[in-house]
């Protein structure tokens, strides 16, 4: 009988390694290969001649490596000068990310006053309404401030606050003991020392997560800079390579160079603030 429990026992537990972390870890490992089968594609043909890439089947790998493709796809296109203007939108787009959704997120949170709840969920509603539904109204407006073929219309939404950054900022606030707060008035303070002396502070995993959102979404904006630029030098790297397949002849090697290039400072920023992007995931999980 023992011996007819303990093989029973291990056929239960055999059936639970399987089930809870042998399947599920190979169903993950054959995502993560699907997902990841894009970008291997992509910098395989930037690396291979140009009869390989006319070969049938094609190649997995390069029989020829050529690196000098990547020296040739910089020079089609001024791509320095396309990331430098790419570079500008993303620093600007980030300090006013953080600064308009910390301080709005802090009216939310930290400071009573008639109607805050109200005016949240308002703000919280706009999160449903798609960008195509405003871009007429947007383009009309800056165009009446003649701001078009400049970069202003690229980072002044973000001075103005962004709906799920709040939300996310709002629930960090809230985790925070008030008690903080009260200490600061008693010790004289007023409110805007005691959001940038105590609180501010206090939001540095948040607004990791904010910078990071929000530098991913103006590095690789496309719909924004082709509507708003006009003149050719002031392009960011998303147009620049948009412009390269019209104005030659499609190269598919230099192509998928240039989009290596444009596509490595994402996979980097990933790789060294991958922790910020789990707490950005769970960061609005907080009960309100």
């Amino acid at each position: 009988m023992n011996d007819i429990k303990r093989g029973s026992i291990q056929q239960q537990k055999a059936r639970r390694l399987i089930y809870e972390k042998i399947i599920p870890r190979t169903v993950l490992a054959i995502m993560c290969l699907l997902f990841l089968m894009p970008y291997y594609w992509m910098i395989v043909t930037s690396l291979k001649g140009t009869q390989e890439l006319r070969a049938a089947p094609p190649t997995l790998f390069p029989h020829e490596i050529h690196p000098e493709h990547y020296a040739e796809a910089v020079q089609f296109i001024p791509f320095f000068r396309y990331m430098m203007n790419s570079l500008t939108i993303v620093v600007f787009c980030v300090i006013g990310a953080i600064f308009s959704n910390s301080l709005i997120a802090y009216g939310f949170s930290r400071i009573d006053w008639p109607g805050r709840e109200k005016l949240f969920y308002i703000v919280i509603a706009t999160m449903f309404i798609p960008f195509p539904v405003v871009l007429v109204a947007l383009f009309d407006i800056f165009a009446k401030l003649r701001l078009i073929n400049t970069f202003y219309p690229l980072t002044i939404p973000a001075y103005t606050g962004s709906a799920l950054y709040i939300f996310m900022m709002r629930q960090y606030l809230l985790t925070i003991p008030k008690e903080l707060s009260e200490a600061g008035f008693i010790d004289g303070a007023n409110e805007f020392e005691i959001f940038a002396k105590l609180i501010l502070p206090l939001m540095k995993p948040v607004i990791a997560v904010v910078a990071i959102f929000t530098a991913l979404g103006a590095w690789n904006d496309f719909l924004g800079p082709l509507i708003y630029l006009q003149n050719q030098q002031m392009y960011t790297l998303s147009i620049g390579l948009q412009f390269f397949r019209s104005q030659h002849e499609v190269e598919y090697s230099l192509l998928m160079a240039a989009s290596t290039l444009v596509a490595l400072p994402v996979v980097v920023i990933f790789l060294c603030f991958q922790k910020f992007f789990v707490e950005g995931i769970t960061i609005g999980a907080v009960k309100g």
